[in-house]
C-alpha cells in the first residue's frame, strides 16, 4: 500500500470500516488483526464473522477483497510475516506467496464477471518504506493500461537474467526478467530478486516487486518480474503500476 499516494489514505479509511470496531484506521497491523482475530478463527469454526474470501489453513494464507477497487484483492499469510524484508520468506521450506497469489486472480475474475487475459493480471508487493501495513500482502489486480501495452511491446526483448527496462514506468527505472514458469511451480519471486538486490547493495526491505503474466514468443506461458528499491524521491510501490479501476476489463474478451 503506497505511502506517497492520497489512494494510500483512502484504503486505512477502507480498514478502519472493514475491521470495526478495531481502531485499526492509523494501525499498521490492521491487516494481521483481520487475518487473526477474524477471517482465520472463522475458518476453524469459531462464531466470528468471516471477513476473508478465502482461508487456506492447509497453505497458511487468506485472501481478503480490499475495499479499494473493484476487483482488487489480498493474499495474506496466517503467520506473522511483516513484508518483504523478512529473511522466513528466503528459507529453503518457505511457502511460495506469489504462487498461492497467482492462483488467487480467480477473485479477480469473478468480481469483474469475465476472465483476464494472462498479461492483464499483476501482483504487486510493496517496499517495506512504501506500504501502510506490516503483514505481508499481495496485491492481486489489473495491470494499468499503459503498463500493459509497454510490456507488449517491449516485452520480446525481456530475457531471463535481470536487465534494466528501456523505458520508464512512472518515472521510474524498472528491472525486469522473464520467467519460463507457468504456473510459479518451481520459481519464488522473493527468492529471484535477493541475490539481485545484494549485487548492487540493497536489502529486501528495499525491493519491490510487480509479476505480470506473460507468454513467450512461442505461445508458452510465462511471467515478467519488475522491480525497482528505494531510492531519493521514490517509496519503491510497485501498486502504482497497478490499475484499481479495471479498466482493461471493458475491452477484454472473455475466455473459457
Amino acid at each position: 500500500m503506497p505511502m506517497n499516494i492520497p489512494q494510500s489514505l483512502r484504503r486505512l479509511a477502507a480498514l478502519g470500516a472493514l475491521c470495526f470496531p478495531l481502531a485499526c484506521a492509523a494501525d499498521p497491523n490492521a491487516l494481521w488483526h483481520i487475518v487473526h482475530d477474524y477471517c482465520e478463527p472463522a475458518a476453524e469454526g469459531a462464531q466470528v464473522r468471516q471477513k476473508c474470501a478465502d482461508v487456506n489453513l492447509a497453505g497458511g494464507y487468506a485472501v481478503l477483497k480490499d475495499i479499494v477497487g473493484i476487483a482488487q484483492y489480498l493474499l495474506i499469510p496466517t503467520v506473522r510475516v511483516s513484508g518483504i524484508e523478512s529473511p522466513e520468506l528466503l528459507a529453503p521450506d518457505a511457502p511460495n506467496y506469489f504462487r498461492d497469489a497467482w492462483n488467487a486472480r480467480v477473485y479477480v475474475d469473478r468480481a469483474l464477471g469475465r476472465t483476464l487475459p494472462r498479461d492483464e493480471v499483476s501482483l504487486a508487493i510493496n517496499s517495506a518504506s512504501g506500504r501502510t501495513q506490516n503483514q505481508l500482502h499481495i496485491h492481486v489486480d489489473c495491470i494499468a493500461p499503459d503498463v500493459a501495452r509497454t510490456l507488449r511491446e517491449v516485452g520480446p526483448g525481456i530475457g531471463t537474467e535481470w536487465q534494466p527496462l528501456p523505458v520508464r514506468l512512472r518515472g521510474h527505472v524498472y528491472s525486469a526478467m522473464r520467467i519460463d514458469d507457468a504456473d510459479l511451480a518451481h520459481t519464488d519471486p522473493f527468492k529471484l530478486v535477493a541475490p539481485y538486490a545484494a549485487r548492487r547493495g540493497q536489502t529486501m526491505g528495499e525491493q519491490t516487486l510487480l509479476l505480470v503474466g506473460a507468454a513467450r514468443s512461442d505461445g508458452a506461458h510465462a511471467f515478467f518480474l519488475l522491480n525497482d528499491h528505494v531510492q531519493p524521491g521514490d517509496w519503491a510501490s510497485s501498486e502504482e503500476l497497478q490499475d484499481h479501476t479495471c479498466s482493461l476489463a471493458d475491452r477484454s474478451i472473455e475466455k473459457p
